[in-house]
């Protein structure tokens, strides 16, 4: 059995951050080593505990968690670092990935999803909430399609589509299986699919990819840049 993925929590929220350590400890794959809402016992606890992920409220006052993220990357620190917030603004999203978090997570996400994003931002992957991820594509999205990336696309089956058509709309895999009739698992293992045949790594990727391909809002399907497929 693989080591626990250890998680220090940082909220200026008291009852927020022991009920998310609490619920974080119910995994067995993730251990929480330390929670706090001072930005110096943060400090303390990330240069004893050294954990794998850290996560941090992105408004706390007096000193904001976007401006401690970046005094903490001056100072060296390079642990992968969750925001976990209330705001839904384009702009905070922004600030948060150029600064260089590995991801940006909602308070109102459902806590499984929490625990996916802990685990896959150990892996180095960048985790946005899936209510966010259409507001990354307007932030991102400049490149064009290639005729290469026009052939993976011709490469997936039309429940594919379907599937890669709900991500680029930033749906969580319930809101998906629901949609479609069908199991948690079965979009699950979809996804993994969609993922590996586009030779991408991530749900981000597929939604941007899937604007770069002109996905079309009024019938859902995904094209090629010539109308193919």
């Amino acid at each position: 059995m693989s080591e626990p993925i250890r998680v220090v929590l940082v909220d200026d929220h008291t009852l927020f951050r022991m009920g998310l350590a609490e619920l974080l400890e119910q995994r067995g794959s993730i251990k929480v080593v330390g929670v706090t809402g001072n930005a110096d016992e943060a400090r303390r606890l990330l240069r004893e505990e050294k954990p794998d992920v850290l996560i941090m409220d992105l408004h706390m006052p007096p000193l904001d968690g976007l401006t401690l993220f970046r005094q903490l990357r001056q100072e060296g620190c390079t642990i992968p670092t969750l925001m976990l917030t209330v705001s839904n603004a384009e702009e905070d999203l922004s600030n948060v990935l150029r600064a260089g978090a590995r991801g940006y997570l909602l308070k109102d996400m459902e806590p499984d999803d929490v625990v996916d994003a802990i685990l896959r931002a150990s892996r180095g992957e960048t985790v946005v909430a899936p209510a966010m991820t259409m507001k990354l594509v307007n932030l991102l999205q400049d490149g064009q399609p290639t005729s290469s990336s026009a052939s993976m696309l011709d490469s997936l089956t039309q429940r594919e589509r379907e599937i890669l058509d709900h991500l680029a709309q930033g749906e969580s895999n319930k809101v998906i299986a629901r949609a479609l009739d069908i199991s948690h698992d079965t979009v699950k293992l979809h996804v993994r699919h969609v993922l590996s045949k586009l030779n991408l790594t991530s749900r981000v990727e597929a939604a941007i990819f899937a604007v770069e391909h002109k996905l079309s809002n009024q019938s859902g399907q995904l094209t090629s840049p010539k109308g193919e497929g």
